[in-house]
């Protein structure tokens, strides 16, 4: 049997509401499938399966605010059997007898002993049975309408309110997101909670490189030369190609660190740190960044940004970032000291792109510049191997026309 939990969508998400089912039981699933949606403290995310299987039982209703690692939904592997429903939070089973005394007769009013033994055996889930306590509502009393006659919310709040003849709130108006001001609200509690975690937990080291980028920019106007603006390549699609590629030098950069210990990656998943329009951002991961060429990085780029902004990403993309790129060139900034996202273990900042006096050669000359800075954690790596990092990262953009290749 297959627990499907609620994944983590970052380090700044305790808990989730979810707002639909995209499945039902007795449907089969595959890798990679939608099956819910859940909204954050950002975002209404469509959460993914990542095993094969056949839905057996919801265990959330629609509207449930639940935490982190809850137990959504239960999944038949492929070629097990359709088993007895999961049960949950169901009082014991009346124990048998010890001895076996004459059987009284049972009056007739009464109902029969094993009636009552059924009517307690009724699976309640655990929302509920919860939301029972809160309305005062006998949930054991109730005839279920769920799955194999199973109690749900939406039972006992209508036995609420044939009780009280007061309205309960509708359950899909409850599975709402929240509204934007107290979304707007929510985010940055969730972001400070986080950042200052990450600032307390993480021994962060800094360092920072100007790297010169007039070879750069010369080779991305070549290849832009002719292209309608749709498809043209901007110098972030490079900066994240460089990044992944430097890490191939020091991969103790890309990972996690869980269980007090060093998680190395095997694949490297940028994260792009996006402003949303309404105030906050995220954090969503571009996958595999170091095999594509960068036209395919400038498309996911784009897409990203836009269905970041658009409150449409997926939970794969918030939880599978091996390493956060943030680039706030387009704001003016010179630099960028930036906060560890955790588990992750590193996070690379862009300043804008400015000229400078550069001397070169012997002699001085103008040259667009970018300072390129990293903060790590000093648990994983230190001075020496960050300094290898950014000077991998500068040598990377002396060769632009091999930042291009891409499996």
């Amino acid at each position: 049997m297959i627990r499907f939990e609620l994944p983590s969508l970052g380090a700044d998400m305790d808990e989730g509401t979810l707002l639909e089912w995209r499945v039902s039981p007795g449907e089969r699933v595959a890798r990679g499938q939608v099956v819910a949606v859940v909204d954050t403290s950002k975002a209404a995310v469509d959460v993914e399966i990542w095993q094969d299987g056949t839905v057996d039982e919801l265990l959330v209703e629609p509207g449930q605010k639940i935490p982190v690692g809850t137990v959504m939904a239960t999944l038949r592997e492929p070629g097990d059997a359709e088993g007895p429903p999961v049960t949950r939070d169901v009082p014991a089973a009346v124990p048998e007898p010890v001895s076996s005394p004459p059987v009284r007769p049972v009056p007739s009013q009464a109902p029969p002993a094993e009636s009552v033994i059924a009517a307690a055996r009724h699976p309640v889930s655990p929302a509920a049975r919860q939301r029972g306590r809160e309305l005062e509502i006998d949930v054991e009393a109730l005839q279920g309408t769920g799955a194999h006659g199973a109690v749900t919310i939406a039972d006992v709040e209508h036995a609420a309110r044939r009780a009280s003849e007061e309205p309960v709130p509708d359950q899909v108006a409850a599975a709402q997101p929240p509204a934007a001001g107290e979304r707007q609200a929510q985010m940055r509690r969730a972001i400070a909670a986080a950042m200052a975690r990450a600032k307390r937990e993480i021994p962060h080291y800094y360092l920072a490189e100007p790297v010169p980028m007039a070879l750069a920019l010369q080779w991305l106007s070549q290849r832009n030369a002719g292209l309608p603006i749709s498809e043209r390549i901007l110098p972030a699609a490079l900066l994240l190609k460089a990044v992944a590629l430097s890490l191939a030098r020091t991969p103790e950069l890309n990972g996690f660190w869980r269980n007090e210990r060093f998680e190395p990656a095997g694949a490297v998943n940028v994260g792009v740190a996006i402003s949303l329009r309404g105030g906050g951002l995220v954090a969503p991961a571009i996958h595999d960044v170091a095999d594509k060429p960068v036209a395919q990085l400038m498309k996911d780029l784009s897409d990203l940004v836009r269905r970041a902004r658009a409150g449409s990403l997926r939970s794969s993309e918030l939880s599978d970032a091996t390493i956060t790129v943030t680039n706030l060139g387009d704001r003016g900034v010179e630099s960028v000291a930036g906060i560890i996202y955790p588990p992750q273990v590193a996070l690379v900042g862009f300043g804008r792109i400015a000229e400078r006096a550069w001397a070169q050669d012997g002699g001085l000359r103008v040259m667009p510049v970018v300072t390129a800075s990293l903060a790590a954690d000093h648990r994983v790596s230190d001075g020496h191997r960050g300094a290898v990092f950014l000077a991998a990262l500068r040598d990377c953009l002396q060769r632009p026309e091999e930042l291009d290749a891409g499996a």
